[in-house]
């Protein structure tokens, strides 16, 4: 089932997977000599402030991502960029400690989904995903202002109902429409094997500051907590142009979790002396994706993004990107079939699942870290010997760093930790913490 010229392709969802699939779909036509009709079905202005353009994400890109955009000819504007995060600060209950970029060219790229939090007056950045999908429609995409309310297989070609109508004749059915939508039920009753993926609650919410309060008490670095919380496996706060963006990951985060981690004082510290949650904030407890969907695609049909695969729990955007990219190089070159997609399409998805499963088992030993007060201190003091030295290798700064922003695979950060060097150092420093504080201010005296 190849595209041919003049084929027809429906894009459902308008967001990075689908305007990503759409701009590298493109691309491989005219470089193939093909023309190829593509219209992106995305009812949402993300230019707009507040939930009408809301895309219920922390909007963190990291820096591979950045670079395997800029490498693709998508360039991410100053105008879309708010802020670049030159630093991550880790606080526990045990202390703080700074972590610079392993190299010099490590940076993250803070940014808005939309035009910006509830309640935002006149917003000087553009949204992300307002300018991923503008490429795409220059590019020569079609934007279909309209919402999906069905899909369905007509003679062996996919159609799309929206309220205005129906239009039949497709050769290829993208699903691009994330995980929080009903719209994923559309796909399901399809009857080609597809389910969806296995979903938890996170909470994002946007806290204004001000640009030189935020510079003042959060500076141009990420803070991440790594607290002895139940059901919490990550939290962070992002500084972003005039707003504060905290993200909390786990199992079903709730809103006594959420007070108890506003509470806390190594939160209340990146604040100012007395500052509360207004009781108007913009805030969502949107869906993530925790395990991948099932038989992602079929005959003239697959789903990318996190309503497929997705990395667990963080680059949720790089994720879209990865599988974006691969079926677009199927159906252009390859074809469409059932079969295209499960030689040419599935090893992506399986190698994210793969990496996931021992993203997973990181983070189970994270949480036994969290569960420890000698772990939780050794932990410090190898991060902070490792960001006082300019020589040697920063292997906890490291591996910090990439689980934090999702920069390396799972794999690849899971096997430095388990290094033997990693492992010794990490034993030495959590038994130096464990000493009595008298033994332990002589034993570093000594050394």
């Amino acid at each position: 089932m190849p595209l041919g010229n003049g084929s027809r392709i429906a894009v459902i969802g308008g967001g990075p997977a689908g305007s990503l699939f759409s701009i590298f779909l493109l691309g491989l036509a005219e470089r193939t000599g093909r023309r190829l009709a593509v219209d992106i079905f995305e009812p949402r202005d993300f230019d707009l402030p507040g939930p009408a353009g809301c895309n219920m994400c922390g909007g963190i890109l990291s820096e591979s991502l950045v670079q395997s955009l800029a490498a693709d000819g998508i360039g991410i504007p100053p105008t879309v960029v708010q802020r670049v995060i030159d630093s991550y600060v880790l606080h526990m209950d045990v202390g703080t400690v700074r972590i610079e970029p392993p190299r010099r060219d490590k940076r993250i790229a803070a940014v808005h989904r939309g035009g910006g939090p509830r309640g935002i007056g006149e917003p000087r950045w553009r949204s992300f995903d307002a300018h991923l999908l503008g490429l795409a429609l220059e590019r020569g995409a079609a934007a279909v202002r309209e919402r999906v309310t069905g899909v369905g297989i007509d003679g062996g070609r996919p159609r799309v109902s929206t309220e205005k109508g129906t239009r039949s004749g497709y050769d290829l059915l993208v699903g691009a429409v994330g995980v929080n939508t009903e719209s994923l039920g559309l796909f399901e009753a399809l009857g080609t094997g597809f389910k969806a993926p296995g979903t938890t609650k996170a909470y994002v919410a946007e806290f204004f500051l001000g640009q030189e309060t935020i510079g003042i008490h959060l500076g141009g670095a990420m803070h991440v907590f790594l607290l002895n919380l139940p059901r919490l496996e990550f939290a962070a706060l992002i500084p972003k142009g005039e707003y504060v963006t905290a993200v909390l990951l786990g199992r079903e985060i709730d809103k006594p979790l959420v007070d108890t981690f506003l509470s806390s004082p190594q939160v209340r510290a990146c604040f100012p002396r007395g500052w509360t949650p207004p009781a108007d904030f913009c805030r969502c407890s949107p869906a993530i994706n925790i395990a991948g969907a099932e038989k992602p695609y079929a005959d003239r049909v697959v789903i990318v993004g996190d309503c497929g695969v997705t990395r667990l729990y963080k680059d949720g955007i790089g994720g879209a990107y990865r599988t974006a990219k691969a079926a677009a190089a199927t159906a252009a070159l390859e074809g469409v079939s059932e079969d295209d997609f499960r030689r040419h399409y599935l090893p992506v998805c399986m190698s994210l699942s793969s990496d996931n499963d021992v993203g997973k088992a990181i983070f189970r030993i994270t949480g036994l870290i969290q569960r420890m007060p000698h772990a939780r201190r050794g932990l410090l003091r190898m991060t902070a010997a490792e960001q006082k030295s300019r020589a040697g290798t920063k292997r906890m700064s490291g591996v910090l760093w990439d689980t934090f922003t999702g920069s390396a695979p799972y794999r690849d950060v899971f096997r430095r930790f388990i290094h033997p060097l990693f492992l010794g150092r990490l034993i030495w420093e959590t038994a130096a913490g464990a000493l009595p504080a008298r033994k332990r201010d002589l034993r570093e005296g000594e050394s």
